[in-house]
């Protein structure tokens, strides 16, 4: 499936005002009111019970127990600096702990978010589906863990029940190497390492790499010249806040997935992300949403069923959670989907 860009315009703020879809058009009376129904069933407060309904849809997902992936950084989780608060102190949503780091809060998201989250993890195979690896996975709490599957390192690593699957490191070696060795790009990107835009240089579980750099002082043109250099190497490049990201063009979340809804015999699936990285996941479920900020918005990138969030920041983290919950609702307005989860299949 080709995603075709199209413009987005921001508003004053910050919010998307992109142009209403069939497949992004929420639904009024029974729709929203089955959703609601779930949304308080399921132990939701009325205001955020009401927040999911606002994007119910008259026909929700179809199958078996569907499967949601989820981008977890400026997607699930923001840090301080990304939280894009814009209200005033005293109007700003409770916020929850996501990450802390040597003893000290890393990563937020909102209490509503949290709550909303927990039902998602219920109702549905919830994957949290990240380009960290293992061990910085290892610090997110959000709801739903331990989750039966998690995929890490870009797809990199499967985990099942919090281990890494000896069957999927075996094929991602393959994939890995189709691609150009991990020691040339890391070489390449050495040339730039004691640059004063460059922070760090770092590999991540020996399978790709990258820069922690000053975003304002990188030189016009370093990135569409690594773009290009790697390409000729098979990998790719993402910048993602403070990062610019090396990695194989063989190593994708959504091949991952993929193997998660096989494993699971999942029904529909459901994916969120805000980077480049997550283009593929996005492009190859049944429907997506991405958040109004990010690598993805930056550069317009929009497809039919992928819907953009109204609003940027953690708040736009926040209604992801609501727009997927409704998506998983809106098939059975009822609560049946309210069901203990299936253990997870090595």
């Amino acid at each position: 499936m080709t995603a075709q860009p199209v413009h987005v315009a921001l508003g004053s703020e910050g919010a998307t005002s992109a142009p209403t879809t069939p497949n992004d058009r929420p639904a009024d009376g029974p729709a929203g009111a089955r959703v609601l129904a779930a949304a308080l069933a399921a132990g939701l407060s009325p205001r955020v019970a009401d927040q999911v309904a606002a994007f119910a849809r008259a026909e929700g997902v179809t199958g078996g127990r569907p499967l949601v992936a989820c981008d977890l950084d400026r997607t699930l989780v923001y840090s301080s600096a990304a939280l894009g608060l814009t209200v005033p102190d005293d109007q700003a949503p409770p916020l929850v702990v996501a990450e802390v780091l040597h003893g000290e809060p890393l990563s937020f998201q909102t209490r509503a978010a949290q709550d909303m989250l927990a039902v998602l993890a219920d109702v549905a195979t919830l994957v949290p589906t990240t380009t960290r690896t293992r061990t910085q996975y290892a610090r997110i709490r959000i709801p739903g863990r331990p989750h039966p599957y998690a995929v890490t390192t870009n797809g990199g690593h499967l985990l099942v029940d919090g281990v890494t699957c000896p069957d999927w490191a075996r094929h991602v070696a393959d994939e890995l190497a189709q691609a150009a060795p991990l020691a040339e790009v890391v070489a390449h990107l050495t040339r730039v390492r004691d640059e004063p835009w460059v922070r760090k240089l770092r590999v991540a579980d020996e399978m790709f790499t990258y820069l922690v750099i000053e975003r304002g002082q990188v030189p016009v043109g370093y990135v569409p010249d690594l773009t290009a250099w790697c390409a000729h190497r098979g990998w790719t490049v993402s910048v993602q806040g403070r990062k610019v990201y090396c990695v194989p063009a063989t190593l994708t979340k959504s091949a991952a997935v993929r193997e998660v809804a096989r494993r699971t015999d999942a029904g529909d699936v459901l994916a969120a992300g805000d980077s480049l990285l997550d283009a593929e996941l996005l492009s190859s479920a049944v429907r997506g949403v991405r958040p109004a900020h990010g690598e993805l918005h930056e550069t317009d990138w929009r497809a039919p069923h992928v819907a953009v969030t109204t609003r940027s920041g953690v708040m736009g983290g926040e209604e992801i959670v609501a727009r997927l919950l409704a998506d998983v609702l809106s098939a059975s307005g009822d609560g049946t989907r309210l069901e203990t989860r299936p253990p997870a299949r090595a």
